[in-house]
């Protein structure tokens, strides 16, 4: 029996602000409404252990040139996860991402 695993899409296309990057990620990854819109925030949410995941990055490249060293923090962070959720001897689990240069494109592996 193969296990499920969760597919999250994380889209910012369109984005122009630092607080709409934030709510993006707060919807994608179901945060509760108080997600703190911040990097510990985000890595406090997303280091708990969960599902077996693959995240999808979209429009990252597209990201106002103000917002690209968020972007790049998105992914350091994602990598990280990757590596931390790998590390429980307990139960480690199954963490991925992969980011698209463009919606249309297929897909390119991030490590």
């Amino acid at each position: 029996m193969s296990k499920k695993i969760e597919e999250i899409t994380l889209d910012f296309t369109g984005v122009k602000t630092l607080w709409e990057l934030h709510e993006r990620i707060r919807i994608a990854f179901d945060f509760p409404e108080w997600y703190g819109k911040n990097w510990d925030a985000f890595w406090d949410l997303l280091s708990e252990p969960f599902e077996e995941t693959m995240v999808t990055v979209r429009g990252i490249q597209m990201l106002p040139r103000e917002l690209q060293p968020c972007g790049k923090k998105v992914l350091e962070l994602l990598e990280e996860n990757k590596k931390w959720q790998a590390h429980w001897e307990w139960n480690p689990v199954e963490f991925n991402y992969t980011a698209l240069s463009q919606p249309e494109c297929a897909s390119k592996g991030v490590s």
